[in-house]
């Protein structure tokens, strides 16, 4: 039998002693509910589980809100306002009368390559970090981690803001502040991924999966009208403002998130990562098994729990039980069937992914009549597809069972709906909107089935036995590849942009596509090869 109370974890007449840190916020409601309904019975397992999904949702949208101003403000960082009348509510005067919206030393004909270097800054900064992050994130409480993170991110993108009230120009300071911005933002997706993962187990969940991650493109969507705004009148608000809502967002975190049950006396979800075994064993005393693995998975919890730190990058929580093997290292990783394939591919599914998200304002804007903000507002309707493209992928992926094909055939489609956008998108505002809208689902669709439920069942292959702590390399190797083609993308679209046009970005963006879908090839004859098993054995 186990009890759980303030202090001890007791199972099997041991005590265990737990480090505790409970979140004032959660202390301050479970006080009030005690005092106004005491008699009333409450599930407090999956009231906890509905809070964490509604924190971690928020974090993560947040992370991502203040990510995509820098594209917005693009309209008109770059602008020549020689031919323009400034807003009533800006006074011109010796001090902004040439640079009321344009904005030195993006005022040259080189301002599409220097703004892609913000945000190449931004993201091989990210990159790079994402591995020490990781490192970081093992070993501290997680409550901790997301709040300095959020915290630190929301005050680099204040600081960038800053510059238009200052009167800032250095093009080392934009540098600067953008890589440390992407160094804080690394904070965000391993803590939100293993406190979902703390609470809610393991198990196959795309649909669920796709859904929970719509809080990227819904924190580009509140990014974009945010900025979009401001960003005709003062454009430094556009920063300024996702900076503050960061922050507050934060403190909000600090005070309400409990990165894992025990820490509210909660049970954590057991058993585990059995899934694999059940699938591939071909014991058929495995029942018995089981039954003997799962006693000892609550024993190896209860002690895992002892101290507050918490796994990183992975999908579910893995048990820290040293006797189940040394941590994989790279190379182990890397030989897991499907990791390098899903690698490589996630690459070029961020390297378009990111593209859309620092250039797409700039690009309607240059290849229409539109207006700045209209063109923010319309950049928003691509991530509005990209949600619906996360839970079509995890439904497909979810009744087919076949993620690789899942992904091939999204590919495929996108590189069409690319050349047709790219060719009759700016003709009609109802045109842009539809087309946007398939672009998004089509290419947001396999990037996020690959970062959640791909990455996690690979972290957790047959292969591995039942060494649980592969799951946090496989993933870090998966998403950092990604994140190196999402620093590529949209700087090789600022220098194809600016030498040779729109027009080779997006046959650009067609051929990563068509690379993805190339690099996918084997696993999808492997998954059909199954599949076609599985028909005639029934």
């Amino acid at each position: 039998m186990i009890q759980i109370n303030t202090n001890i974890v007791r199972y099997k007449n041991r005590k265990i002693k737990l480090k505790r840190d409970r979140p004032w916020g959660l202390q301050a409601i479970e006080y009030a509910v005690s005092k106004c309904c005491p008699h009333r019975r409450v599930n407090r397992m999956s009231w906890h589980q509905g809070g964490i999904l509604a924190l971690t949702y928020l974090a993560y949208t947040c992370y991502h809100m203040t990510r995509k101003p820098i594209s917005v403000a693009k309209n008109v960082l770059s602008l020549n306002c020689s031919s323009l009348s400034p807003p009533p509510n800006i006074i011109l005067n010796n001090s902004n009368r040439d640079t009321w919206c344009d904005w030195a030393p993006f005022d040259t004909a080189d301002a599409p390559a220097l703004l892609g270097l913000l945000d190449s800054a931004f993201l091989f900064a990210y990159a790079a970090a994402m591995f020490l992050s990781g490192f970081i994130a093992e070993r501290v409480n997680l409550r901790y981690f997301l709040t300095f993170g959020m915290l630190a991110s929301g005050i680099s993108c204040y600081l960038f803001g800053i510059a238009r009230p200052y009167n800032i120009h250095s093009l080392w300071y934009f540098v600067l502040v953008q890589a440390i911005g992407g160094v804080f933002q690394t904070s965000g997706w391993p803590g939100v991924v293993t406190v979902v993962g703390n609470w809610f187990g393991k198990g196959k969940r795309g649909l669920i999966f796709g859904i929970w991650n719509s809080h990227t493109s819904l924190g580009n969507i509140l990014g974009s009208l945010i900025a979009a705004e401001f960003v005709e009148s003062d454009w430094g608000l556009s920063f300024m403002v996702p900076g503050a809502t960061m922050g507050f967002a934060g403190f909000i975190i600090f005070l309400f998130l409990a990165p894992n049950p025990i820490d509210i006396g909660c049970i954590p979800p057991v058993p585990r990562y059995r899934k694999f075994d059940a699938t591939h064993s071909s014991d058929e005393g495995s029942s018995a098994d089981d039954s003997e693995h799962f006693s000892n998975d609550i024993e190896d919890d209860l002690a895992s729990l002892r101290s507050e730190t918490s796994p990183i990058l992975s999908r579910h929580r893995r048990v820290q039980d040293h006797n189940r093997g040394n941590a994989i290292g790279f190379i182990g990783a890397m030989s897991i069937p499907g990791v390098i394939e899903y690698s490589l591919t996630l690459f070029f599914a961020k390297l378009v992914s990111y593209t859309f998200l620092y250039w797409l304002p700039l690009y309607i804007a240059a290849s229409t009549t539109y207006s700045a903000t209209l063109s923010a507002d319309l950049s928003v309707l691509f991530d509005v597809g990209g949600i619906a493209g996360a839970i079509l992928a995890g439904i497909l992926s979810d009744y087919s069972g076949m993620s690789a094909v899942t992904c091939a055939v999204m590919f495929g489609f996108a590189v069409p709906a690319l050349f047709i956008y790219d060719n009759i998108g700016s003709d009609k505002l109802g045109t842009n909107i539809v087309l946007l809208l398939i672009v998004g689902l089509l290419v947001n669709g396999p990037y996020a089935l690959i970062t959640t439920a791909v990455s996690a069942e690979l972290g957790t292959h047959a292969s591995l036995g039942d060494n649980s702590k592969a799951l946090a390399t496989v993933t870090a190797i998966i998403d950092g590849t990604g994140s190196i083609g999402a620093a590529v993308g949209p700087l090789l679209a600022g220098l194809v942009s600016r030498w040779a046009g729109w027009h080779n970005v997006f046959y650009m963006l067609m051929a990563a596509d068509m690379l993805a879908l190339l690099l996918l090839s084997r696993l999808v004859c492997r998954e059909i090869q199954m599949y076609r098993q599985r028909r005639r054995a029934v």
